[in-house]
């Protein structure tokens, strides 16, 4: 047997009609109101978030919810919250442009990943980027391995940029495609040119069971590939 359901109550809670139609004008007004704040935070607010902005357009967003649909919560407060918000976000985008030093504690800083088509490994532990992650990000733009890359650079916006070498200096690098690193593996079968599966440091290395790269110590290696890159 069913259970008797109030529908009036399942689909509009204890308010009536009436609520309804200051529902609506109050998410009107707030939804004027975020679009003044994003306005006041300029182009670069809207673009590509920093860690700093994506606070910013949260804590907006929090201010603008609850005075959507609880009666007891005036305009006046999420206006004031507003205010505060853009007031701090413009302060302290003018410490920034004044500070270096507080520009790194907000922002960060970039970080180079790849340099001279091997990892800086130091770097890239800092970080929370998977090799996957990464290596997709590479394959995106065309990269089979990593002798192909000059230079590789986290930006502080989470965006890769990539700096390719070119044609005549792509050297042997570690090749990232999946079926071909995911081949890696500990014993060297046949003598030439490998590349080391944690930080692409590449080295002729002759038959043997186990080598360590030398310049991580790790010991799963790949064969290294020098095709140049497909554009």
């Amino acid at each position: 047997m069913l259970l008797a359901i109030d529908w009036s109550k399942f689909l509009f809670g204890e308010e009536d009609w009436q609520f309804l139609f200051e529902i609506g004008l109050r998410t009107f007004i707030m939804y004027l109101i975020i679009l003044f704040g994003l306005r006041l935070l300029g182009k670069r607010g809207v673009k590509q978030l920093s860690i700093f902005e994506l606070v910013v357009i949260i804590s907006l967003g929090s201010a603008a919810g609850d005075p959507m649909f609880y009666k007891e919560v005036g305009l006046t407060v999420p206006v004031v919250i507003f205010a505060i918000i853009v007031g701090c976000y413009r302060l302290t985008t003018y410490l920034t442009a004044k500070s270096t030093k507080i520009d790194d504690l907000v922002e960060g800083k970039a970080t180079y990943l790849i340099e001279n088509g091997e990892f800086s490994f130091e770097n890239f532990s800092k970080e929370t980027l998977a090799h996957d992650e990464f290596f997709s990000e590479l394959r995106q733009q065309g990269v089979s391995h990593l002798g192909q890359i000059s230079t590789a650079i986290l930006e502080t916006s989470g965006n890769i940029s990539v700096f390719f070498a070119p044609d005549e200096k792509v050297k042997y690098g570690l090749p990232i495609l999946p079926t071909t690193f995911e081949s890696g593996a500990c014993e060297i079968k046949t003598a030439g040119k490998y590349a080391c599966c944690f930080c692409g440091n590449v080295e002729q290395v002759s038959k043997k069971l186990k080598h360590a790269c030398q310049k991580c110590k790790h010991d799963e290696w790949v064969k290294a590939i020098n095709s140049l890159r497909i554009r």
